[in-house]
Parts: C-alpha cells; structure tokens; sequence
C-alpha cells in the first residue's frame, strides 16, 4: 500500500506556497533579485566543504500556520537542523492559527511587511500568485545543486507552479477521514465503522450512540465550506461545472447540506454551536463526547495520549465516495529582500530527509517526498492502526476548489451555513442566497 501513494498522488492536487523573508547585516549592494545575497550563500555552502567562507549572516521571518498550536517543538527541530546546515541564515519563525492567518497575512502583504516566507495551503495559491505577491523561484531551483525534483512526487512539485514559473514548494500533505472511539461504540454494542459506510449507517449510528443526559453525541463535522465541498461531492455534486461557472445551489448539493444540517437541528445527534460552547470539536473528542469526529490526519499526535481506545476508517459516502486532499507548501514574498535565503529555507522543507523524518516522527501530515524508506515509520506507529486508510482515502480524493476570491466565497458560505443552525434560513434558502452571491462575487 505505501508504495501507491507517490502514484495516487499524481491524480491530481495540491497545495500553496509560502515563504520567507530575511533581513541582511550588510546590504549595500544587494537588489531586489537578490543576487548579492546568493553570492553570500554560495560562500556558506562552500564553507560547509571546507572552501572559502562568508562572515556575513542573514536573517529571515516565518510565517506559519500548521505548526500551531500542537507542532512548535517538531518546527524548531526543523529550523535547528536548517540553521546547521546553513549557519549564515537565521529563521525567525511566526505562529498564527488557521483561522486568523490569512487576515493577518493579507494585512502585512497590503502593508509591505510580509514575513520573507510563508505557507500557503494549495487552495489559496492561485489567489496569491495570481495577483504577483510571490516571489518568482523558477532560476533558484534551476541552478541549486542541493535541490533534485525527483525527490518529490512530480506533480505535486508541479502544482506550485502559475503560468509555468515555480512560486512555491510542496511541504506535505493531509487528507480528513472518520475518527472513532471504540470504547463508546463497545459501550452501545455497535460494531465499528467499515470501510463501505454509507451516510445512513453512520446516522443510524450516531443515533444509538448519543446520549443527552451525558453530553455525549455520536457524529460531529464542521458545517462549513472546508467540509461541505467533499461532502456535496459524496453525493455527486461540486461547487463549480466544469466550465469555472458556480453549480452550488443544485439538488446534490441541497441534499448534502441538509444532512450536514440536520444532524444538529433535527436529529440531534450532532452538537450544535450553543452546545460546543466554544470548545473545539477536538476538545469533545479528547473528553469521550463524541463517538465518531471528521478531522484531519495532523491530529494523530494531539490524539496519541487520549484516554481511551479509537482508530480511524475511510469517510461515509451516499452516492460515493470522496475524501479532502490538502497540501501546505512554503512561498517566498515578491517584497523580501532575502529571496535566495527564502529559497533555501523552503527548499529545505519541501524536500530534505531531516524534515521528513521530524514530519514522520510526529505524524505531523506527510512529507511530499517519493522516499519510501522514510515514509515506512509512518505506517508502524499506533494509535491509529488503521494508518492504511490514510492512503486509501487517496483513491478517491477531491481536491480543493481554487479560485481567485475563494475566501470571499468561503467566508459568505459559511455566514450562510450559520444562519442554517441557527434556523434563520432553510438550507435551501441558504444555497439561493449563495447561488447569487457567487455570481456576484465571480464576475
């Protein structure tokens, strides 16, 4: 099973850039290209074979969201073991969570001050790189020595690409699948989810697993548009036709979010917001309060300690199936004034076997990498020990939309979606109101 990965990848997919900025001692002659400061780093590097060395250091910001809040100590490994390699280059790094980082970013790039790099999912590049606010890196991966595509799944290298110039590198990859706690499912004497679920069996499910009196509910998934795109395509419908033009009030599509829907306001075997009471949904399944939770594979580590026994199976499906595939990559800012250091840094996490290995030993996402030696400890680790799944959801994988606007779209989704829950609107009014929105917001 490992070995298809790396060929399930090249379906399709995958992520953003990010990058990094780095600020010089010495910047006299450095310009906007820099090329002086590429100069200092080819000194550094012979200096590491014992050649010629360059006294001068460079700094460099970055900015990230994935290592917050639960993978800061694997990220400092991270930076440790770059800033070793390269002795010159200081990384400072930023931490922001998901939900503020993208306002922030766009705040510092309208201002000027963008982190020298940063990371960006796949589905927010082509905003990004459309609208020229990455730094170029096609000339630094042709003449780096160091870096050999061929260590990273082709087309995942390839997705970084806009208008056939290389904005960014791939760092990994995560997919969302069905978390279980298995004690709770012993406690009902239900078996537990099998790979052929389908929306009805896990609602049917849910059912018996709830229980009011104790605060304890038996499925939970975010209603919103993350979610709600893969779940439209489990019942055969998308967000856009084929052609780019908005599909998202379709009867796939009203189906799909009425089940997402009602599992709060009818059936009630969902939490609704009053009941989340602002904990996180992961935070109710670390309390045994959820039965079955769908989340994603980068919370195998914060799960790794919980007090009771789960595992992990392929999604429900209604008409099919279908599963997320996310990817993070690292651009540099079209503004920095440290591009070639920005390079290197995002170079080294894309692609380097000490990063993967410090991923791996997390089980912080997957690394981009071909190498199956040093995905092998991946698959031997527990809990879960359904790990396979992770790679057999690849066989149905749906990818993010990408769009310019998408947060716009994203954020007036789920403003809808909320009224929804709350029962302010119908789902059906809720996909009317989108419907022209999306035009409105698309053209």
């Amino acid at each position: 099973m490992l070995k298809k990965w790396p060929v399930l990848l090249l379906l399709g997919f995958v992520f953003m850039f990010g990058l990094m900025a780095c600020s010089s001692d010495d910047t006299t002659d450095e310009n906007a290209n820099g090329t002086n400061e590429g100069s200092n780093l080819q000194n550094n590097e012979q200096n590491e074979e014992g050649n010629n060395v360059s006294e001068e250091e460079v700094e460099i910001t970055y900015y990230s969201f994935s290592a917050s809040p639960n993978y800061e100590a694997e990220l400092d490994q991270m930076i440790a073991a770059f800033e070793e390699k390269y002795p010159n280059i200081k990384v400072n790094k930023e931490l922001a969570a998901y939900n503020d980082y993208f306002t922030k970013l766009q705040t510092r790039i309208a201002g000027k001050t963008a982190p020298d790099v940063f990371e960006l999912n796949y589905e927010s590049f082509v905003q990004y790189a459309s609208k020229g606010t990455l730094a170029d890196l096609t000339e630094f991966v042709e003449t780096d020595e160091d870096f050999d595509a061929t260590q990273l799944n082709e087309q995942a290298f390839k997705a970084y690409q806009y208008d056939g110039k290389q904005y960014g590198m791939v760092e990994s990859f995560s997919n969302v699948l069905t978390f279980y706690n298995k004690d709770l499912f012993d406690q009902a004497g239900l078996e537990y989810p099998t790979a052929d679920w389908t929306w009805e069996d896990e609602l049917e499910a849910a059912k018996q697993l709830t229980d009011k009196e104790n605060n304890i509910w038996g499925t939970y998934a975010p209603v919103t548009m993350n979610e709600f795109y893969k779940i439209a395509a489990q019942n055969g419908g998308a967000i856009f036709n084929e052609d780019g033009s908005p599909a998202i009030n379709s009867e796939e599509n009203l189906e799909a979010l009425t089940y997402m829907v009602e599992n709060a306001t009818k059936h009630g075997v969902a939490p609704s917001p009053a009941d989340m009471s602002g904990q996180s949904p992961e935070d109710l399944f670390l309390n045994g309060q959820l039965a079955i939770l769908h989340t994603g594979i980068w919370m195998f580590g914060s799960f790794k300690d919980a007090p009771f026994n789960w595992d992990i199976q392929l999604e429900a499906g209604n008409t099919q199936k279908a599963h997320h595939f996310f990817a993070n990559g690292l651009a540099v800012s079209a503004d920095s004034e440290k591009k070639e250091a920005a390079y290197k840094f995002a170079s080294f996490m894309s692609a380097s076997e000490e990063a993967a290995k410090i991923r791996i030993g997390a089980s912080w996402e997957l690394p981009a990498i071909t190498d199956d030696a040093i995905l092998a400890p991946y698959l031997e680790q527990t809990p879960p020990e359904n790990r396979e799944a992770v790679f057999e959801a690849l066989n149905t994988l749906v990818l993010p939309p990408v769009v310019e606007n998408w947060s716009r779209l994203s954020d007036k989704t789920n403003e809808e979606f909320q009224k929804a829950l709350y029962g302010e609107k119908t789902p059906k009014e809720v996909l009317e109101t989108l419907e022209e929105e999306f035009n409105s917001i698309m053209n």
